[in-house]
Formats: C-alpha cells, structure tokens, sequence
C-alpha cells in the first residue's frame, strides 16, 4: 500500500469503508450512511482506484476485506477518530457537544427510564443529536449503527466493552384495583391461580419465574392471558389491573413510588441482574459518546430502586460474566 495519501482521497470514503468492514454489507453501510446502494458502490471503487489496490472480496452472497484493506481499516478508524475527537474537543471548548449518538435501549427502560435521564444533558449539548434505538430484542452493534447500548444482564462477548450503571432485580408487582379483587398471593404456588403477564422473550413467553428467600430458591410454571415482545405494555397491563407482571425494578419504580402499582410478595425476590452499557472494543469512542456514557453512570447513581440493591461500582469499566438474561 503506498505511503502517501491521494490528494483526491475524500474522508466519505473512509467513513463508508470503515461502515462496510464493520457492518459486513455494502447496503448495510449505505443504510446507516443514507446513501444509494449505487453511490455507495461508486464510492468504494473510487477509493480502491485511488489507493490503487483491491480492499474488499466481493461474492454473490458476502463481501470481506482483503489484507490491505484490514490494514486500511486499522487506520482509517484511527485517523477518523482522531478528527473526530479534535471536533469535539473544539466544540467543547464552547461547552457545546455536536454530532449524533445512536443509543439503544429496551423499550420500557428507553421510554420510562433512559429518555427523561438524556434531558439534561441534551440541555447542556443542544447541538447534540441523541437516536433512540428502543427494542427489547438484542441489537447486534457490530452490524447496526449502534454506538451503545444499555441492557440487562451480564455479558460473556469479549469483543464488546462493559460500563456499570446499576444493579436491580425482578419485583412483582400488581395494581391496587387487581390485588383487592383477586387477593394478594403469599407463596409463589400461589401464582397458578393467578393472570400472569409474561413478556416475549426470543419469540417465546416467559412462563417460568424464579424465586428466592434466604437460602431457599424455587421456579414456577405461570399462566396467563397476555402476552407481548413489549415489556412497557405488559407493565402498562398491570397498570390497567389486568394481571401480575414480574418486572426489573428499575422499570416500575415510578409506579411503586406513585402507587400505581404495589410490590407484591417482598419477603420473596427475583433474580437480581446489572443494567450495563455495552459498546464494540475495537470501535474508536468519540468524546461525545464518553461524555453521554458519564452523565448516564451519574444519573443512574440517584435513581432509588425500590429493588433495594445499590448501583453499580462505576469505576469498573470491564465486567466479566454468563450469558445475558
């Protein structure tokens, strides 16, 4: 590969090649670009006409990098991520964050929870452009336009970087108006005369919840008449006193503190987990994603789970793990 720079070498085509060696696809990165198949294509062999080499192997069915364009990848994310960088610390000279941050959550956490937190700092970075991503399916943040995401769970993928935020567990729970018509259960047996409202998990309801107390430990078989991939709407069903819901602690704790819904069975817990933020190891961070990542680890420090389990130790940057839940 030479070592002098083309002059007509433009930082798009960087941008786009460093979006194909990560997403794997050429549509896939002139998606997340908002470019034609047909100027995306254009664009790469314009740079592979310019850097005079072949960067990509091309197939009816993938596309990979050469070993020159691994080598020009390895770069390239560097020298982006330098310029971007020396952007942002310009801009925050003036206290004003710019550039887009794309951030996926899951649905219920996104819009209770992680949408009301980025006020503020949005507040102080008005130029600054925040994409929600909210799905309680797992995005893949190597291959979508993700810079980070914030999930439940504990992860085993060394190729993905893990920042604490908090601890919190399941807490059942149910409103007022169906714990007075339906009585309030005091074992987990008890649940099988009871509508549980399961959330969709990897296209399957979640029917079997766990229990603990002290030392004793124990898995129901629940039944109920709802079912949905969207944990905000079953925590809205039993909102509605449509049933029982087993939810994170974090989800519900403005319906417990509003009484909209009341923690049933205390003296028995749900499994605790971490809620983490989760970002590729080998991607360049720019500053205003590291800024976004501290305001997050503050906030979610004064939140007051009702799950009585304190946050995170935020000063450890790496968590090591079993499979997400």
């Amino acid at each position: 590969m030479k070592t002098n720079w083309p002059a007509d070498l433009q930082l798009s085509q960087l941008q786009l090649f460093v979006r194909l060696a990560e997403a794997g696809s050429l549509s896939a990165a002139a998606r997340q670009l908002e470019l034609t198949p047909a100027a995306a294509s254009a664009s790469l062999k314009r740079l592979e006409a310019a850097l005079a080499v072949r960067l990509v192997e091309r197939s009816t069915r993938s596309m990979r990098l050469t070993p020159e364009g691994e080598l020009l990848r390895e770069h390239a994310v560097r020298a982006l991520g330098v310029l971007d960088d020396a952007r942002s610390l310009l801009s925050a000279q003036r206290e004003e964050l710019s550039g887009e941050i794309h951030l996926a959550a899951p649905l219920d956490l996104g819009r209770t929870v992680l949408s009301p937190l980025l006020d503020t700092f949005q507040a102080r970075h008005p130029r600054l452009r925040v994409v929600l991503h909210l799905s309680d399916s797992v995005h893949d943040l190597l291959r979508d336009r993700v810079d980070v995401a914030v999930r439940y769970g504990i992860l085993r993928d060394s190729s993905l970087v893990v920042r604490p935020l908090a601890h919190t567990r399941r807490t059942l729970v149910g409103a007022p108006a169906y714990l007075a018509l339906h009585g309030h259960p005091a074992h987990p047996s008890e649940l099988a005369r009871h509508n549980c409202l399961a959330l969709n998990v990897a296209g399957r309801p979640e029917l079997r919840w766990s229990f603990h107390r002290g030392t004793e430990s124990l898995k129901v078989k629940v039944e109920g008449n709802r079912v949905a991939d969207d944990g905000g709407l079953v925590r809205q069903w039993a909102v509605a006193g449509l049933g029982l819901a087993f939810k994170a602690g974090i989800d519900v704790r403005a319906d417990l503190a509003a009484g909209r819904l009341v923690e049933v069975m205390p003296g028995w817990q749900g499994d605790s987990f971490p809620l983490q933020a989760i970002l590729p190891a080998q991607r360049h961070l720019p500053l205003r994603v590291r800024r976004l990542l501290d305001a997050l680890v503050m906030q979610f420090s004064r939140l007051d789970d009702p799950a009585g389990i304190p946050p995170a130790d935020a000063s450890n940057d790496n968590t090591a793990s079993a499979p997400f839940d």
